[in-house]
């Protein structure tokens, strides 16, 4: 009998400790207010500062295809000023190019899509991309670094200044 009463205390004031705590931490509290007590779905959404700045090129959203045929879509490639067009549809300048890239020396090819329009090479120790887009006045050729942006380095540089030479023939 002395052990069911022990048993007992040692019941009821674990139950009380339990109480305490969750009554004194607020989690049921009435009335409580601010974002957490909505629902997951109905919470507004947190952005991290550093995206939210006006400007931030990591916030800008991408013009799909089906967007840039109704827009001016020759305007849009050449605002960066590291490419030049050439009149042709995208699958005849697309073979120009890989014929003007096996031409110039020092160029290796390490791969070509040509659903995508690139050429992956290396060209006097950099790495980038030269792209081939579809754009109103024929293809839009372009060089582009391993991050996304225009490759404007002396090599992509150099390598798109006779690239524009051999397909201007």
């Amino acid at each position: 009998m002395r052990q069911s009463v022990s048993a007992i205390r040692v019941l009821s004031f674990a139950l009380l400790a339990t109480a305490t705590l969750v009554g004194t931490t607020g989690c049921f509290k009435r009335g409580a207010k601010g974002d957490y007590a909505l629902a997951p779905e109905v919470r507004p959404l947190e952005i991290p500062p550093d995206l939210n700045a006006p400007g931030n090129p990591a916030a800008q959203v991408p013009v799909l295809a089906s967007q840039a045929a109704t827009s001016a879509p020759a305007q849009a490639p050449a605002a960066n000023n590291a490419g030049f067009t050439v009149p042709g549809s995208k699958e005849e300048v697309f073979a120009k190019v890989g014929t003007a890239l096996e031409s110039v020396e020092g160029v290796k090819i390490a791969s070509k899509a040509q659903l995508l329009g690139s050429f992956d090479v290396n060209y006097e120790g950099s790495d980038f991309l030269v792209r081939v887009v579809a754009v109103e006045a024929g293809a839009y050729i372009s060089a582009v670094d391993p991050r996304g942006l225009p490759a404007t380095g002396p090599a992509p540089t150099k390598l798109l200044g006779e690239l524009k030479g051999k397909l201007a023939q």
